[in-house]
């Protein structure tokens, strides 16, 4: 397989650049995971979709507001940061431009003194291991100074930090949205449950490795970035039950989907309660052991997220559907439309 493979010529302007309102009036291709059919629907058909016994796997991890304006202390220089994991107490791992100010030693602040950090070490990859301080909850004081992690082809300022947030987060720690999550809305959750149709929780935080692009042209050699992942037990209990019980289970984006996968790979097929990290990479050729149906937005050609997509679809049919949406000018990547695959 070639990273050529996987491109499709999607124009600029379809590429959204604010979310739609309200969150589940977005549009929804809908294809048949066995007969390849595509239909186009709105997200709020969903309720006419899925079944009473079915089971929605979400993500609940919650995006920190993790792009950081400041000044270096003593020069009042420009810095800017973009925390990517924490390593201990307010110890963060996050990348920052212009690199050159930020030699071990150097402090920074943040928010008029919120927020002060001293870079501790410069790693391999151009990474900074930084040590905050402040007074009070170090996420509180975040809330207030960090700006939202958009995409780099998002350009059009956020007015509301909580459209790039689902409306069942609860987990801080992701450095980008599970974004095929945003589409739903409380009250249709709760329509959904009224059905039958149940929900269960996951988590995985997303980190920035999600839009690296692929730079080998032969894709089995691309390194996956490591992401740390949590089933609880309740999930598994509710994922055996629905498989027991002739259920589908469906996993609401591609973050839940490697969850999933990565659990049963882990655990020789078996879903069971399980914490640590993944890298795995979905690619064609996979065999799925957990999903039978996938959520998920429109990816950027030549990702990794349509290489999974094509795994679970198939090759053919996935190109297919994104040369159909781009005829049918469908929203496309984070504040885009949905598919439904089942």
């Amino acid at each position: 397989m070639k990273k050529s493979d996987f491109y499709y010529n999607l124009p600029e302007s379809y590429i959204a650049q604010t979310p739609v309102e309200p969150r589940d009036h977005s549009r929804m291709m809908c294809i048949d995971r066995n007969s390849g059919t595509i239909h186009h629907r709105h997200f709020y058909n969903l309720c006419d979709i899925l079944k009473k016994g079915d089971l929605l796997v979400v993500n609940d991890s919650r995006v920190l507001p993790a792009r950081l304006y400041g000044e270096k202390e003593g020069t009042g220089s420009f810095i800017e940061f973009l925390l990517l994991e924490q390593k201990g107490d307010k110890l963060w791992e996050i990348i920052c431009r212009p690199g050159k100010k930020a030699k071990p030693g150097a402090r920074f602040t943040f928010g008029g003194g919120r927020l002060t950090a001293e870079v501790v070490e410069v790693k391999d990859d151009g990474n900074r291991i930084v040590q905050f301080e402040c007074e009070g909850n170090f996420y509180t004081a975040l809330e207030d100074v960090g700006q939202m992690p958009l995409p780099p082809y998002i350009t059009t300022k956020l007015e509301n930090k909580e459209r790039y947030q689902t409306v069942y987060s609860r987990e801080l720690g992701s450095a980008a949205a599970p974004t095929a999550g945003l589409h739903f809305t409380k009250e249709m959750m709760q329509k959904l449950k009224d059905m039958g149709v149940d929900f269960a929780y996951v988590t995985l935080h997303v980190g920035l490795g999600t839009f690296r692009p692929v730079k080998e042209d032969d894709v089995l050699k691309h390194k996956m970035h490591s992401e740390h992942y949590c089933l609880p037990e309740e999930t598994a209990e509710k994922i055996r039950q629905t498989k027991a019980n002739g259920g589908r289970v469906i996993a609401v984006g591609t973050t839940s989907c490697r969850t999933l996968e990565s659990v049963a790979t882990f655990n020789n097929n078996e879903i069971k309660a399980d914490e640590g990290y993944t890298d795995i990479f979905i690619y064609p050729g996979y065999e799925f052991k957990v999903l039978d149906g996938l959520i998920t937005n429109f990816h950027l050609p030549e990702s990794t997220l349509i290489m999974l997509v094509s795994a679970f679809m198939g090759y053919e049919e996935t190109m297919q559907a994104y040369k159909v949406a781009v005829e049918e000018k469908y929203r496309f990547f984070s504040f885009g439309d949905a598919m439904c695959i089942i």
